[in-house]
C-alpha cells in the first residue's frame, strides 16, 4: 500500500510517500505525479521518503521518471529522509526546510 501526499509551496512540489513504492504501487504513483508535474510545469521536487517502508527497483525508476519531468523543465530534485538505501542520483538533505533553502525559488 502507498499513500501519496503532495503539497505545492513556494514553487516546490513536496512529495511525501508513506508505505511501499514497488512494482505493485509504482503505476499509481506515476499516474498521480506525472500529470501534475507536466500540466503545471513543476521545476522543483522534494521527495520525502521518511515514512517509506520499502522501495524496490521499480519504485526507484518511478521516482526517477517523475524527477526527469521536473529536470526537463530546468528544475532540480532533492530527497529528504532517505532511510532506504536507494541508488537514486539526487542530492540528499536532512529535512524539508533545508531543501527549501537550497532551492530558494
Amino acid at each position: 500500500m502507498l499513500k501519496i501526499n503532495m503539497e505545492y509551496r513556494k514553487g516546490i512540489l513536496f512529495v511525501r510517500l508513506k508505505g511501499n513504492l514497488n512494482a505493485n504501487t509504482s503505476k499509481k504513483f506515476l499516474e498521480y505525479a506525472i500529470p501534475i508535474i507536466k500540466d503545471y510545469g513543476i521545476r522543483y521536487i522534494v521527495y520525502n521518503l521518511g515514512e517509506l517502508v520499502s522501495l524496490d527497483e521499480t519504485g526507484e525508476k518511478a521516482l526517477t521518471k517523475a524527477g526527469e519531468c521536473a529536470k526537463g523543465n530546468n528544475g532540480k530534485v532533492l530527497i529528504v529522509n532517505n532511510k532506504i538505501n536507494s541508488c537514486l542520483d539526487y542530492d540528499n538533505v536532512s529535512n524539508e526546510l533545508v531543501a527549501l533553502n537550497i532551492i530558494r525559488v
